[in-house]
């Protein structure tokens, strides 16, 4: 019974030391992976991905190395630039491990050492630039950066991919010096463009304005043009038909007279002065009605004279003095015939509108002449002597 026993305990050490054997034998890798293999201490092999054997308790294995690439970002390393000025600049690093035996046994920490000559040479390429070239050469610093990087870690079984800057902080200092710069460019430029816009506005005006004086202008040219050609034309026309109707003294008289009172009725007129063709025009005028003073007839005239209906008919706009020194029309239409005495009862309607007009106009011309003398005795008041 205890020989069972013990045959059973032999058995089940024997099945743990296979399993411990085994499994110190055969090591897995994965993909992407590697693993060194030292043998009494010393470097035995790298095991590549997949099933690998090695001899128990003889070869140490060493930890996995990744052989994908890595990102390590580096944060606020100070540089100072050719201007003096401390900036704190975070770099991104791009990296692959190319051979595991050299990132194994050539450097202790490679991520430590990568960070570290990134900030060497950070040092020595912004120490050659200024603030304001440093802010605008990220693709150069980037570039030069990776060449050295690049070779420095050759050696070391590393291969430098990319390197990216990913921030660059001045001091506050200097970031309120900027942002006072930048708000002075734009409203600089917001003050031309203005000032722009003014100026192209008010030559747009002038233009417009010297354009409207240019049009009012020429308006008011062939107005007055316009206005003068029909001046003259009716200048003409009355001219033509004054001498056509062999129009006498006494009628122009009488015209005269009628324009005479025009003269004072614009607005401010306070002093007239009466011309001294005055007397002659009513003496003429008074000519004309002479014949009620001879006992002749008021109605009657001697052939080619021009009677006072006939006066009144023309101060009343009925018509011209024919060649023949008789009227050579009336309201009506009818032939005016200057001869018979109103209140006739052969007068024509015609003739009956002529005498009435007769007697306003000597009405009208006794008041003219009691103006004229009271001007005239007013005039010889205050005349010197």
């Amino acid at each position: 019974m205890e020989a069972g026993i013990i045959a059973a305990v032999a058995a089940v050490i024997v099945v743990i030391v296979m399993f411990v054997f085994v499994a110190k034998t055969v090591r897995i890798v994965p993909q992407a992976r590697a693993r060194n293999v030292e043998r009494f201490g010393r470097y035995r092999k790298t095991l590549q991905p997949g099933m690998n054997f090695i001899i128990p308790f003889v070869d140490r294995v060493k930890p996995l190395i990744d052989l994908r690439e890595q990102v390590v970002a580096f944060k606020g390393a100070p540089v100072i630039t050719q201007d003096n000025l401390v900036v704190l600049i975070d770099t991104v690093l791009f990296f692959q491990v190319t051979d595991p035996r050299a990132a194994d046994y050539e450097i202790v920490d490679y991520i430590q050492a990568i960070e570290q000559i990134t900030a060497t040479m950070l040092r020595s390429v912004i120490g050659n630039m200024d603030l304001e070239e440093t802010l605008t050469s990220r693709d150069k610093i980037n570039t030069m950066l990776r060449g050295v990087l690049d070779d420095a870690s050759g050696k070391w079984g590393l291969r430098v991919t990319r390197v990216e800057i990913k921030a660059i902080d001045p001091p506050k200092s200097v970031i309120d010096a900027m942002e006072k710069q930048m708000r002075a460019e734009r409203e600089k430029r917001a003050a031309i463009l203005t000032a722009e816009g003014v100026r192209q506005s008010k030559v747009l005006t002038a233009e417009g304005e010297k354009q409207s004086q240019i049009l009012t202008a020429e308006g008011d040219k062939q107005s007055q043009i316009l206005r003068a050609e029909g001046q003259a034309q009716a200048i003409g026309t009355v001219f033509q038909a004054v001498h056509r109707n062999d129009a006498d003294a006494k009628v122009l008289a009488y015209q005269y007279l009628q324009t005479l009172p025009q003269l004072a009725q614009a607005e401010g007129n306070t002093f007239w002065v009466i011309p001294s063709e005055v007397t002659s025009a009513l003496r003429t005028l008074s000519g004309a009605f002479g014949g009620e003073g001879d006992g002749q007839p008021a109605g009657r005239g001697h052939p080619g004279q021009v009677t006072g209906g006939a006066t009144a008919a023309l101060a009343g706009g009925t018509g011209l003095p024919g060649a023949d020194g008789g009227p050579a029309g009336s309201l009506t239409g009818d032939p005016v015939v200057a001869g018979d005495p109103p209140g006739n009862g052969d007068l024509t309607r015609a003739e009956q509108v002529v005498a009435e007009q007769a007697a306003r106009t000597r009405e009208e011309l006794a008041h003219v002449e009691q103006e004229v003398a009271a001007v005239q005795a007013e005039a010889e008041r205050f005349s010197p002597g």
